[in-house]
């Protein structure tokens, strides 16, 4: 069973992409103290809690997913100290901190891993004495080739393979002395973290540890041991795994996560915001075919079959159970991605604040960043030949002065990456004062949120239309109606006839005696129903 902290079930995520999120001692490059000066938009907006990806000392050969040291903070962020001033500063207005931790491997630049090259007693990392499928050769004087997760800098950390192999006689069982040792220090990492006051982590590639693992069996054994030991040592403590979209329903509950992440990995995210490419990162996402698409594909395939998705995964995880859906990350691209544009994300953030997930907000979607294509690669951002993710990573345009939009003083080419060069780029500070901007269009759907209980996670949901428009019942009060498409939808509700609605945010939506729903092209909409109507659940 999980142990699902009740901040959690309320909780609105704001993922940090450290370096490109506001630089404060001009070095081009964004840091903690940067961070912590603009934790008051965070709060302003609604924000409680903030994921930072991995900010720890590495090479950043993979943008900090090569972590050198876990247990402490990456000098051109700043350090441990400033760590803790964050933590204590968001504890103020009322956010928690999540660090990202990186737990199936390190940098070859790891002093575990400098060890392990150097002493062929070492099994904390996975060595072979052949070449094979994934072995890159020794780079010390241990011989042999050592088992990479991704790029060949990534050494994958030594869990144990749940199935022996003749053919493969360095296999090690999950009980080895090795893979116990990679056990015991994901939890000494975790729980030095904890006592400087994080909330708890977001587990990078969390099913991935223990290979040859069908099923992920062991995998979720060595999580829910290890989420059992964490509880005792610090109650409330939260952990949520990015996803694998082979995984069965109930396995995050089973491993003692206390969420479930859809995403890139998790092909259900992909019917929403994209289709093409969701799941290999092979080709830059395709957001046409999905159903946040002003073209407005066939909902019965894109809408329908994330539906089918959602509701095989709660009814195979016990019947509810918390999924974090957010908007993108720093591997996938943002929701302002060609041809889809600004127009369409306020019904885009009035489903992900609405539905009953746990929204996860990339930074610089409250202001409709856009996806930038034709940039360098950098620490490892080109994934493949056709997808750099350097296009999300970009600089936060906190304003419209030149050159750097209020991101940092350093001359342009000392950035992190360029920063969007159009004249019209969006900033925070020209949306502040414009009340229908996607800042404004944001902040008022996260205060309803925030203020509406049956909006958040544990209200009923029933859709009454799934196509477009979508129109769901959030408990017996509320209804939230949008549209994605292009052009301007209707649909007649039987069950609303006669119906009271009180808009409590409109844009473009309007509900006639009949139950007829008119929707303006990219309209959305919550209504509060008519008190003392009868449920029809």
């Amino acid at each position: 069973m999980t142990a699902t902290s009740s901040w959690l079930d309320d909780a609105v995520i704001y993922q940090i992409f450290l370096p490109s999120f506001a630089d404060s001692d001009g070095d081009g490059i964004g840091d903690l103290p940067g961070a912590i000066a603009h934790l008051d938009h965070l709060q302003w907006l609604g924000i409680d809690t903030v994921w930072f990806n991995p900010c720890f000392t590495s090479p950043f050969r993979d943008a900090g997913y090569d972590v050198a040291d876990y247990l402490n903070i990456a000098p051109r962020y700043g350090s441990n100290q400033d760590m803790e001033a964050f933590i204590a500063e968001a504890g103020e207005r009322g956010i928690r901190v999540l660090l990202d931790l990186v737990a199936g491997h390190t940098s070859r630049e790891h002093p575990w891993f400098l060890q392990s090259a150097s002493d062929p007693g070492d099994d904390r990392y996975i060595w072979s004495d052949r070449p094979g499928e994934g072995f890159v050769p020794s780079p010390g004087p241990r011989p042999g080739f050592y088992l990479k997760n991704f790029f060949d800098e990534q050494p994958a950390l030594n869990f144990g393979y749940a199935r022996p192999d003749e053919a493969e006689p360095w296999r090690q069982g999950v009980d080895a002395p090795g893979p116990q040792a990679n056990r015991e220090a994901l939890f000494q990492i975790m729980d030095y973290w904890m006592r400087r006051g994080v909330a708890g982590f977001r587990v990078d590639m969390a099913y991935s540890l223990v290979k040859d693992d069908e099923g992920f069996s062991a995998t979720v054994t060595l999580w829910a041991e290890l989420s059992a030991r964490l509880r005792e040592a610090h109650p409330g403590a939260v952990l949520v795994p990015e996803n694998d979209h082979r995984l069965a329903p109930g396995k995050g509950a089973a491993a003692g996560f206390d969420a479930d992440f859809f995403l890139v990995i998790e092909k259900a995210h992909g019917l929403l915001f994209n289709n093409g490419g969701a799941g290999t990162l092979a080709t830059l996402p395709d957001h046409r075919h999905c159903y946040f698409d002003a073209t407005a594909p066939d909902p019965e395939t894109t809408l329908g079959g994330f539906l089918a998705r959602w509701t095989e995964h709660q009814e195979g995880s016990g019947g509810r159970r918390l999924v974090v859906l957010p908007t993108s990350d720093h591997d996938y691209s943002r929701l302002a991605t060609a041809p889809r544009t600004a127009a369409g994300l306020g019904a885009a953030f009035a489903f992900l604040l609405t539905w009953g997930s746990v929204p996860s907000i990339y930074y610089g979607e409250e202001i409709g960043m856009r996806y930038l294509t034709s940039l360098p690669d950098h620490e490892g951002s080109r994934w493949s030949p056709g997808f750099n993710r350097a296009g999300c990573r970009t600089p936060m345009q906190w304003d419209d002065s030149l050159p750097n939009a209020g991101f940092s003083t350093a001359a342009p080419e000392r950035l992190y990456l360029p920063q969007d060069p159009a004249p019209d780029r969006p900033a925070v500070a020209q949306q502040l004062d414009d009340a229908e901007s996607t800042l404004n269009r944001l902040r008022r759907l996260l205060t309803l949120r925030r203020t509406t209980p049956e909006l958040r996670t544990t209200a009923a949901t029933r859709v009454l239309s799934a196509g477009y428009p979508f129109v769901y019942l959030r408990g017996d009060r509320h209804l939230v109606v949008l549209n994605p498409a292009g052009a301007s939808r209707e649909v007649t509700i039987p069950e609303l006839r006669g119906v009271a609605a009180q808009a409590l945010e409109n844009s473009g939506v309007l509900i006639g005696a009949e139950g007829r729903i008119t929707v303006d092209a990219f309209g959305y909409a919550v209504f509060r129903l008519e008190d003392g109507r009868e449920s029809r659940g």
